[in-house]
């Protein structure tokens, strides 16, 4: 094999690869001599066939599965030998003249290929001991606390029956059918559906045709479908809904007691109140959690600027620049409507891609020499994590992982960078800082360096 540098400017390589025809012609032989003892040919003894006979046969078959097996090998072990860390997976370019081709196949003409790559830069890692970041810490008053356990605890208030007019906040149990332009439609129908008035659950302007309502009362809701509805065949339409009411009933005086929690699931008041808690302060951790690791990023992308992999930068915007899209067609909205303009948002995108490339770089250099690891437990619950949000296809989700290195990759990165993170947190001067919930839960102007 001979292997010749053509191309060496920046972080861009390409490295052209010459294989004889008289190295295709030796592997070739071997393959053929390991398959004279197990071919199975009409006409010939178990073991007796041909290398001739078996060359014409299967011949070009096999060279074709050497080419491949070549191209598959070569660029890995050719970076490698050259102690080069390739960005992103190798491009190959080959002739693609058809004589050419089977001239190869034919084993009458050396293969010749191209390796295109850009290297991972190298750069120096400084000393993060005088990076300082301040934790800012919200204290959960009891008041939060009792207002959500209130909140909650809605969930198990019992109502009882009432032969007066629905007011808001009663419960009315409806049977209904939904038409559209006299036609009933897909999902407008329901038997014993329980709604409390007011609650907003339901299309806007159908519960307050309700009010004053009785049991046994027949009504005619009129309502227009949001323009933003979910089902675009009912988007922006008008609808009636025949509603039948077969109960009314009225909320029965709330009482927090630990016979409320245990409607809830829960064994006593006190627990829920614990329970409730924690989730305040775990929803506040990660709010906190967030601000200190954009103070930290923040300081580390003060420290580094070197040249980046310009298909590793693409790569990283093209994919914000179509969640943004996504975003923005999702809420029906254009550029014009955020005040800007797609020219403008693509430079804006493009320097957080390469922000976000640069510290990627950073934190994997780090890591790697602190010895990060991620072990094949936390790598199996990402992946269950994942394949749990596709009820119903975690089969196929998970064969696409086990067939896909790359997706696996991409579950990798982010438990790695959160490893890599609470490494640099125990080297750095963190102190913490007492906030309002309005100061910890205001969100910055920009977005966050890297994707969590």
């Amino acid at each position: 094999m001979q292997v010749k540098e053509t191309t060496a400017e920046g972080l861009k390589r390409v490295i052209e690869v010459v294989i004889p025809a008289s190295d295709l012609e030796a592997r070739l032989q071997t393959r053929l001599h390991e398959a004279k003892d197990q071919a199975r040919l009409k006409g010939f003894r178990p073991g007796k066939v041909p290398l001739a006979h078996l060359r014409k046969t299967y011949g070009r078959s096999m060279m074709a599965e050497i080419i491949n097996q070549i191209l598959n090998e070569t660029p890995r072990s050719v970076i490698a030998e050259r102690n080069e860390r390739s960005a992103m997976r190798p491009e190959i370019e080959m002739s693609e003249d058809a004589g050419e081709a089977e001239k190869v196949l034919g084993g009458k003409e050396d293969f010749r290929f191209k390796i295109s790559y850009e290297m991972l830069p190298a750069f120096d890692l400084k000393d993060t001991a005088g990076i300082k970041v301040e934790r800012p810490v919200v204290e959960v008053p009891e008041e939060e606390v009792e207002d959500q356990v209130k909140r909650i605890a809605e969930n198990a208030r019992s109502y009882e029956p009432t032969e007066e007019g629905a007011q808001d906040g009663d419960r009315v149990t409806l049977d209904f059918v939904g038409k559209v332009d006299g036609e009933a439609f897909d999902g407008g129908t329901a038997a014993d559906q329980n709604l409390v008035l007011g609650s907003k659950t339901f299309i806007p302007g159908f519960e307050d045709q309700l009010l004053g309502a009785k049991a046994g009362d027949e009504k005619a809701v009129d309502v227009t479908f949001p323009a933003d509805y979910g089902a675009e065949n009912l988007a922006g339409k008008d609808a009636t809904f025949d509603v039948t009411v077969k109960a009314v009933a009225r909320p029965a005086e709330l009482e927090l007691d630990d016979e409320v929690a245990k409607r809830l699931g829960i064994e006593s008041l006190e627990r829920l109140r614990t329970v409730v808690r924690e989730q305040i302060e775990s929803q506040y951790g990660l709010a906190t959690r967030q601000k200190v690791k954009r103070q930290l990023l923040d300081a580390l992308d003060k420290d580094y600027d070197f040249e980046l992999p310009e298909r590793l930068v693409q790569a990283e915007f093209d994919n914000i620049f179509a969640q943004v899209q996504q975003e923005l067609k999702s809420a029906g909205k254009s550029f014009e409507d955020e005040e800007t303009t797609e020219e403008k948002a693509r430079e804006e995108y493009l320097v957080l891609a390469k922000r976000r490339v640069r510290l990627g770089l950073v934190l994997s250099e780090m890591g790697e020499k602190a010895g990060v690891q991620i072990s094949d437990e936390e790598m199996q619950r990402a992946l269950f994590d994942q394949v749990r949000r596709f009820p119903g296809q975690e089969q196929q989700i998970y064969e696409y992982y086990q067939k896909n290195p790359e997706a696996v990759a991409s579950l990798r990165a982010p438990l790695y960078e959160e490893k890599v993170v609470d490494w640099l947190l125990t080297k750095i001067d963190v102190t913490d800082k007492t906030v309002t919930k309005e100061e910890l839960m205001k969100e910055d102007e920009e977005p966050l360096a890297l994707a969590s």
